[in-house]
């Protein structure tokens, strides 16, 4: 196999876990550059868990996950929880900074005003984050999706992203996803309802204990 044709991402007889228990064994992907998979199974499958694995909050314990052929992690893929983690103390321009410099980027005033315009926040910069609805501070989450490129985070790993979004937004994301994919990145992310730009379908259901 070739560097080109290696997987970004690929599992290998991968047991989710959360603790002591195991929650499907014998998971399988290969996750290449342009492609978008959606992670689905029944509840207690273990979807947010599998993710929280591939970003390395959570150890993986038994079977393979390879980056790019190699068995450390040598990108940092972007990680959006449903668990939002914003800080409600800072403001939704603080809170995006930070997100930001997580992966290394200082954004410039403009790359703020543009993102947060490209999610429906223009005008928030400065405004308490305490102060916004369910569905704005998601979108602060999301507003990163603007700015990262493939080159430097090649892999998403997204947990219900369209979760408290309005349909325009939910559109707006989506075409985001497709053109990070074609432009080489790599997306897998759970969602309780379709995903229309997905090529791949994991589900987790089949590999149950």
């Amino acid at each position: 196999m070739t560097v080109l044709d290696t997987p970004l991402l690929a599992l290998e007889e991968l047991t989710v876990q959360r603790g002591e228990i195991p929650l499907c064994e014998g998971v399988a992907l290969e996750l290449s550059a342009g492609s978008i998979c959606h992670l689905i199974g029944a509840n207690g499958t273990g979807k947010t868990t599998l993710l929280m694995q591939l970003a390395g909050l959570l150890p993986v314990l038994s079977g393979e996950v390879t980056y790019q052929g190699q068995s450390c992690l040598p990108i940092q893929p972007l990680y959006v929880s449903h668990q939002l983690g914003i800080h409600p103390n800072l403001t939704v321009a603080q809170n995006l900074t930070f997100l930001l410099n997580l992966y290394g980027i200082t954004p410039s005033i403009t790359d703020i005003d543009d993102a947060l315009t490209w999610v429906g926040l223009q005008g928030f910069e400065t405004i308490s984050s305490s102060h916004l609805s369910a569905g704005q501070t998601r979108r602060i989450t999301l507003a990163r999706l603007y700015l990262l490129t493939p080159d430097l985070t090649p892999l998403w790993l997204l947990d219900e992203p369209f979760t408290a979004l309005d349909v325009d937004m939910v559109a707006r994301i989506e075409a985001r996803l497709r053109d990070f994919a074609q432009a080489g990145g790599s997306i897998l992310m759970t969602s309780h309802q379709a995903v229309g730009v997905a090529n791949q379908v994991l589900d987790l259901s089949d590999y149950m204990v």
